[in-house]
């Protein structure tokens, strides 16, 4: 199989991508789906978590080598394909790399305009680097996690969204792009270290400034994004959700008209945070008397600020997301269109998704190696060979 992704902005970069989870690889499908050509270097069967086949819609648009990195040669051949490269991608812990002989000093000998991304959850550094952890502990730390949840419960955040993906895998792409482009201009590569931990920090810059104006105090449940009655979710009759967000007097004002609730004296103060659970019960009371369809009914479309909660099979047969192609089922598997979209590529697809390992031939040999120089790789056992 080879790329198909060529068509987008990033088309003529190549880029290796060593195979972990989460972040990372997100990253890395960002790059493909702009048209990057990235390389992803698999695992060897049985090693590591399972491989996903054409469910991994991260390895989408990308092509597949597996190459075992601790065999006594995986390091050389991993330089060699660097050699091709303009960025590299690794997920592992601090200093694996290195013991591994693929530090970054090892690799901008080898190719000094190289552009060295590294994604970890802590950070290259501090206290907590060799620790280990997830989305929900790095944003548990660096504050996107406090607002999460209405007053008295347990915080609950969006799996991998906010931080995995949000403030890992967006930043590590953002900075692999800005110091591509510094090395485009005449400069050296450098190392990119981005950390789940710093990128949530980052995200919280926003809710920071409403934090600073009085809008969002520490204390939860009483801030416009976390306890105002015209911000959350409400129960349909049906056990289904709606979602209300009419923070400007102009549309909660239309939500009222729409819902007839004009004159009602539970919302005559909105302004008086000491109304708002009566207001936040009353809008409970009232969304609980009818489905959540009759309220899509009422309210879609308008600038009452509203939206039904859908699952993502629901959401792929909407008739806003259908209009923008949204989603889309590629080889049997739901997957969701590139982001954000381009003038100069519209229409652009994504690639399909690899085996592991099925491109290892054509990967060598865009770096030279004859058949029988590729087939060698194979025979000392660095490369899994896929037919």
């Amino acid at each position: 199989m080879t790329n198909t992704t060529t068509r987008g902005p990033l088309a003529g970069i190549r880029i290796l991508e060593l195979s972990g989870i989460g972040p990372g690889p997100f990253a890395g499908m960002l790059l493909a789906d702009m048209g990057a050509d990235v390389i992803v270097v698999e695992r060897p069967a049985g090693v590591g978590a399972p491989s996903l086949g054409h469910n991994a819609i991260l390895n989408r648009g990308k092509r597949s080598i597996c190459i075992d990195l601790k065999a006594p040669r995986g390091a050389d051949l991993i330089l060699r394909l660097l050699e091709n490269c303009d960025a590299l991608i690794e997920g592992m812990r601090p200093g694996v790399m290195e013991r591994l002989g693929l530090g970054p000093e090892t690799c901008f000998a080898r190719r000094p305009e190289l552009v060295y991304g590294r994604m970890t959850g802590w950070g290259q550094s501090g206290p907590l680097a060799q620790s280990a952890g997830h989305d929900i502990n790095y944003i548990a730390l660096s504050g996107a996690l406090w607002y999460s949840g209405e007053p008295g419960t347990v915080p609950v955040a969006p799996p991998t969204l906010v931080g995995d993906l949000g403030g890992g895998a967006l930043y590590l792409a953002m900075g692999i792009l800005a110091a591509l482009l510094q090395v485009r201009a005449g400069g050296r590569g450098q190392v990119i270290d981005a950390a789940v931990l710093d990128g949530s920090a980052n995200l919280m810059n926003l809710l920071l400034s409403f934090h600073g104006s009085g809008a969002m105090p520490v204390e939860r449940g009483l801030g416009l994004l976390d306890g105002y009655f015209c911000y959350g979710a409400y129960r349909c009759a049906d056990d289904r959700f709606v979602a209300i967000g009419a923070l400007e007097p102009q549309f909660f004002a239309e939500l009222l008209q729409r819902l007839g609730l004009g004159d009602d004296e539970a919302f005559a103060h909105p302004e008086d945070k000491s109304t708002w659970p009566r207001a936040r019960a009353r809008l409970q009371q009232l969304f609980s008397t009818a489905h959540q369809s009759s309220w899509c009914e009422l309210l879609e479309g308008t600038d009452a600020c509203f939206a039904p909660v859908l699952d993502p099979r629901e959401a792929a047969i909407h008739p806003h997301l259908v209009a923008r192609n949204v989603y889309r089922e590629c080889d049997g598997v739901l997957q969701t269109a590139p982001a954000p979209r381009f003038s100069g590529f519209p229409g652009a697809n994504v690639g399909p998704i690899p085996l592991p390992g099925e491109d290892w031939k054509v990967i060598l040999a865009d770096v030279g190696m004859t058949d029988a120089q590729a087939q060698a790789w194979v025979d000392c056992g660095v490369v899994s060979a896929v037919a």
